[in-house]
């Protein structure tokens, strides 16, 4: 089998050697990237590959079909909306993904987003720089806080644990309530009541045509004054501008985003680039030396599961 890799995994060559080895030690060829590749370029890589690894750049149909080959896709990335799925399933092509890589990091990062909104951490910052002082910022402790969980996955269960332990309560929102959420600790409620209730709605769900807008212009406009959204999940969870407008009028306070329509850079038209009281990061919840590295292992494991006949982590 030649398994092809199609853009960087942002690990080192040796750590990308070391998690391919059991695959090359079998006697398979595996091409290594190490730099970002045009379309063209992937085209052209692609045409005899029996397998890709890619990260979580758009895949085209018309790269997934310049591969006579291809039989199967090791994601490295939780979601796959930036796969033409439909593609892969014209051409009978397994696409697997790699769950769990990143529950840490993202979960981490959610509450690093509210912390920095309760507390004015980022404006905080330019203030000393400049000579100013604590005067003219409202201060508010996580302790205590109702925080709307959308999306109680593994990441959400996370983010949830880590809330739990500032002593939150919690409500939450998913299309089938977990036991485990409810043994959290985690009340499940109405998507609407959540976004009224809660004093922080932090969102965690792939993007689907059922969930694009999940946090709408209606709901944004419900939620509390005093309230604040973080968004891990998806960019097009979020109304952009309807979050942007609300955050403007002063109708909500704040909002920490780290997921956009589009991966960074976004384009200087981008509402959110100009709303207040926003804590903006450029897609990193997935990004720390530890989750990558996971990533990297996890990639491989899944070429190295399906061609042992019992493939995981399976999304198509």
């Amino acid at each position: 089998m030649k398994i092809v890799m199609l853009e960087p995994l942002g690990v080192s060559s040796d750590v990308l050697k070391e998690a391919a080895r059991p695959l090359t030690d079998a006697g398979h060829e595996f091409v290594p990237c190490m730099q970002k590749l045009t379309d063209d370029e992937k085209k052209e890589r692609a045409k005899d590959a029996d397998v890709f690894i890619i990260a979580n750049s758009h895949l085209s149909a018309d790269i997934i079909n310049a591969a006579e080959n291809l039989k199967m896709i090791s994601v490295g990335f939780t979601g796959v909306d930036h796969v033409d799925m439909a593609a892969c399933a014209a051409k009978n092509v397994l696409v697997c993904n790699s769950q769990g890589y990143a529950t840490d990091s993202t979960g981490e990062l959610a509450v690093g987003l509210m912390l920095a909104c309760l507390r004015n951490i980022v404006p905080y910052s330019e203030v000393v720089r400049s000579g100013g002082t604590l005067a003219g910022y409202k201060h508010n402790t996580l302790r205590g806080k109702t925080v709307g969980i959308v999306g109680t996955g593994a990441i959400g269960l996370k983010v949830a644990e880590l809330c739990k332990a500032f002593g939150c309560r919690l409500l939450g929102y998913n299309r089938h309530e977990k036991q485990e959420a409810i043994e959290m600790g985690i009340e499940y409620v109405d998507i609407d009541q959540l976004f009224q209730q809660s004093d922080i709605v932090s969102l965690h769900l792939p993007f689907t045509e059922d969930t694009k807008h999940i946090a709408s212009k209606a709901r944004i406009d419900s939620m509390k004054p005093t309230a604040f959204l973080i968004n891990c999940g998806r960019g097009p969870l979020v109304d952009s501008q309807a979050l942007a407008d609300a955050l403007n009028d002063g109708r909500i306070a704040g909002a920490g985003i780290d997921v956009f329509e589009m991966e960074p850079p976004i384009a200087p038209d981008h509402p959110l680039l100009t709303a207040k009281n926003t804590v903006l990061t450029p897609h990193v919840g997935f990004y720390s030396e530890e989750s990558l590295a996971a990533r990297a292992d996890i990639v491989f494991e899944n070429v190295t599961a399906w061609l042992a006949g019992s493939p995981v982590n399976v999304k198509s």
